[in-house]
């Protein structure tokens, strides 16, 4: 019956405008977050760029200096790091970075090396260890706004497995923020420390030791570990952000477009509903003239 149809699209429409509702303020909260985490990794990049350049003209400067850090060793065990989310509805976001972290233990396995993983988000814990995999270290809460602490932790935590044997080399599989639309899965060589090279052609920079070389890299190699996971934290917290606008943008859009569309249908049924309700009208009143 008309009433019947009408009273189901109406129903339809108020269930699609609440779901646009929480998609919708989804969006927006992502929204403003991206303009936080993008201040963030703009404030980053000047700590992170003169550490590379310090790094680089230490190196240069002394490179007769040995650092546990420094060490490469022959590959028995790798250290696999993978930076997701703690919470879903991301789209993409997590599925990406975690296939790409998959892919290189599956080309470990078949190399006979053995792997030692450490995960960032509850998303990348639930999917290691559902499938099995053993995961040596976990970090949750930290993914939509880490800070220095965390990736202090984290760091300390992967210096220490490197500088005890545990692992002989530390890969992390995050994503880089290339823009508020651009963002790529990447596997970033973390440990043993390679010596950023030097951005062009200037001659090193002499350096006296006071009190002594060694000592002075055992301090800034650390610092120089916690710096490059907290650039990859940052970054990782944007890119999860901006996917996560994108992913509520489409069913914000597509809420809006079958509200339309179920608007029309309503008002056609109304319309049939009130046509039908005059033919009644006109043939009781027909009837009655007649009789």
């Amino acid at each position: 019956m008309p009433g019947a149809e009408l009273r189901q699209i109406r129903r339809r429409i108020r269930s699609v405008h609440s779901t646009m509702k929480i998609t919708r303020a989804m969006e927006m909260i992502a929204a403003s977050r991206i303009v936080r985490a993008q201040q963030r990794v703009a404030a980053g990049q000047p700590y992170t760029a003169k550490m590379r350049e310090v790094v680089a003209n230490l190196s240069r400067a002394s490179s007769s200096v040995s650092h546990p850090l420094l060490a490469a060793r022959p590959l028995a065990t790798a250290g696999v790091l993978v930076v997701a989310s703690d919470r879903g509805l991301a789209g993409a976001y997590n599925a990406n970075v975690i296939r790409l972290a998959e892919a290189r233990l599956h080309q470990h396995a078949a190399a006979g090396v053995a792997c030692r993983v450490y995960v960032v988000g509850k998303r990348a814990l639930t999917y290691f260890r559902y499938r099995g995999y053993h995961v040596a270290r976990s970090f949750l809460g930290m993914t939509d706004a880490p800070n220095y602490g965390h990736a202090r932790e984290i760091a300390r935590a992967l210096m220490s497995d490197y500088s005890e044997g545990r692992v002989d080399s530390v890969e992390v599989f995050a994503t880089r923020y290339l823009s508020a639309l651009v963002q790529t899965a990447a596997a970033l060589p973390l440990l043993p420390v390679s010596p950023p090279a030097s951005g062009g052609p200037a001659a090193p920079v002499t350096y006296s030791y006071e009190p002594a070389a060694h000592l002075i890299l055992s301090r800034l190699l650390p610092a120089y570990v916690e710096g490059a996971v907290f650039s990859i934290l940052i970054e990782a917290a944007a890119s999860e952000h901006a996917a996560r606008r994108r992913a509520k943008k489409a069913p914000t859009e597509n809420a809006e477009e079958l509200t339309h569309l179920l608007t029309r249908q309503a008002n056609r049924a109304r319309q049939t509903e009130i046509t039908t309700e005059i033919s009644e009208i006109v043939g009781g009143a027909e009837a009655l003239t007649r009789g």
